[in-house]
């Protein structure tokens, strides 16, 4: 019987296809840390920070350092293993998806341009290595892993383009899936044209989160980054994005070297901006609101001292 049929190449349990899902994720690991270049050209710095003490190293492969451009293939694909996680589906390492699937839903061109582009970031994030080193009770452990562990692209047609793609992703990355460590983040991130919006977004998101605001130094927001132009390109900068205002979900605003990001609704899981209670405003808790509260929290604070003043 079975030489009637073809081999069974594919096992279910050897890899997982990625299928539809409602929203994209962001493992918070990377979006704490300046994993990711946001050069536009090749970087072959290696990048080092450190931070009571333990270190992070990130070293380029020849073909230069990941950019937050490449990081949108990680996105994809935690989104969807994420999807089929919570619904109850088996997930592994091994991901395969088609080009063009993952070229629509991070809002980028089907061109022949958009498929090398697909192409050189699988080989950045293969070759970008990260090395930690954690001090802890006098033992110090080093580690060194990558983004994804291995690629495969399978083309087709006279003009070579890549119609299905195999991802293995590392244990560090897998295991941010296997953890929840991931955030949800607006569809609108992927319309964001310029490396520093983007990486402006996932701190807000990353830090913000239900809060109603987050408050930051321009030097040490300059350091999460992870950029190396002037501060005062890095304000300039800033000024011009709280003129358009067109981060999603977030505004951003920078006074006497003091960047603040307010959300612009509240969160949805809270329901806020419908059970404010009466007499406090949406602009009081902006204004009033504590490091860490939530809407929630910050408007029934600000009530509870409004009404023992009566």
């Amino acid at each position: 019987m079975d030489d009637l049929l073809l081999p069974d190449r594919y096992k279910q349990n050897d890899f997982f296809i990625c299928d539809v899902f409602d929203s994209f994720k962001d493992d918070m690991a990377s979006m704490e840390h300046p994993v990711f270049s946001l050069s536009k050209k090749p970087d072959h710095r290696v990048l080092v920070y450190e931070s009571n003490g333990n270190s992070i190293k990130i070293k380029p492969s020849y073909t230069g350092l990941a950019t937050i451009l490449d990081k949108d293939v990680l996105l994809y694909l935690a989104s969807s293993l994420m999807n089929a996680k919570n619904n109850r589906e088996k997930i592994s390492k091994t991901v395969r998806f088609t080009s063009y699937d993952y070229l629509i839903a991070t809002n980028k061109g089907t061109g022949g341009f958009q498929y090398k582009q697909l192409q050189e970031g699988l080989e950045r994030l293969k070759g970008t290595v990260i090395q930690t080193n954690i001090k802890t009770n006098g033992v110090e452990v080093i580690e060194e892993f990558g983004l994804i562990d291995r690629w495969k692209i399978v083309k087709e047609g006279t003009k070579g383009k890549a119609v299905a793609i195999e991802v293995t992703l590392s244990d560090w990355f897998f295991n941010s899936i296997l953890g929840d460590s991931v955030l949800s983040i607006d569809k609108d991130y992927f319309r964001l044209r310029k490396p520093t919006e983007r990486r402006l977004y996932e701190l807000a998101r990353k830090h913000c989160g239900n809060q109603v605001t987050w408050k930051i130094k321009l030097e040490n927001l300059k350091a999460k980054i992870g950029i190396t132009s002037p501060t005062k390109t890095l304000r300039f900068n800033i000024n011009k994005i709280a003129e358009t205002n067109h981060l999603p979900e977030y505004n951003i605003s920078i006074e006497n070297d003091m960047v603040m990001f307010t959300r612009k609704e509240p969160p949805k899981e809270n329901n806020a901006s419908g059970q404010l209670p009466k007499h406090v405003t949406k602009k009081e808790i902006e204004k009033q609101a504590k490091p860490g509260e939530s809407y929630d929290q910050a408007a029934n604070r600000i009530k509870g001292l409004k009404d023992a003043l009566k």
